[in-house]
């Protein structure tokens, strides 16, 4: 059995495939790579396979993500915020003035 679920747009030349299928007399459900190119045509080596009784599990670690945390962050958002832990000091990257500047030759 060969059945073709949907598939992702990668890049100009390569979409996700996710398809159920039976290799190797084994169903599962298999996400692999596609490409169309003037040199080949076809799956790639990249991809996965979860297995039928695996299914159930993979199904539900899915479904348990939320939406937001799926969302893409705007640039400057998800950096990562330095904090101390109790009784440690964090190293700030000091600020530039007008006072730093007034040894630097004008080029």
């Amino acid at each position: 059995m060969e059945k073709d679920i949907g598939k992702i747009k990668k890049n100009d030349t390569a979409d996700i495939i996710l398809r159920i299928d039976d290799f190797s007399e084994r169903r599962g459900l298999t996400i692999r790579e596609f490409i169309t190119s003037d040199r080949y045509t076809g799956f790639t080596k990249s991809g996965v396979k979860i297995m039928a009784a695996d299914f159930p599990k993979f199904k539900e670690m899915i479904n348990s993500i939320p939406e937001e945390d799926m969302k893409e962050q705007s640039s400057g958002e998800g950096q990562p915020e330095t904090q101390a832990e109790p009784g440690q000091e964090t190293l700030e990257t000091p600020k530039e003035t007008s006072e730093d500047k007034k040894d630097l030759p004008d080029y």
